[in-house]
């Protein structure tokens, strides 16, 4: 004979519903499956020199926000000679992006008339993009 499944039976002997809490699931379902992520790639900074009609623009705040859109780290600041330096470091694409695509452009009032880019060490994501003063 089979043994009862009413509410006084042994746990182990009713039958399994929906709402009975699963003990030992969790573990493997957190468990990742398929290949590993690929790994991010080395960050990669570039120290770049804009020429034109690009201080009192709105450029520096500009590159704040689109650097901060495109994940970026760095600085932007005005230099005394009229121009706008920025460094910029993170994943090789954006910067990328920023450097041949984003800066030439700029904000709707700049007229950016060369953009020089030299080779920099990155920075640490976590300083985040920021304005700094007028060298």
């Amino acid at each position: 004979m089979f043994p009862s499944t009413s509410a006084t039976a042994p746990r182990f002997l009713r039958p399994f519903t929906a709402t009975a809490p699963r003990r030992g699931m969790a573990a493997s379902a957190a468990a990742p499956s398929g290949p590993p992520p690929p790994p991010s790639p080395a960050p990669k900074a570039v120290r770049v020199v804009v020429k034109g009609r690009v201080q009192g623009v709105f450029f520096r705040d500009w590159t704040v926000e689109t650097a901060r859109s495109l994940g970026l780290a760095g600085w932007v600041r005005n230099r005394r000679d009229g121009t706008v330096e920025a460094l910029l470091s993170g994943d090789p694409d954006k910067v990328d992006e920023m450097v041949s695509r984003r800066i030439p452009v700029g904000p709707p009032a700049a007229a950016v008339t060369a953009v020089v880019p030299s080779p920099a060490d990155p920075v640490d994501p976590a300083e985040g993009f920021r304005r700094k003063p007028t060298a």
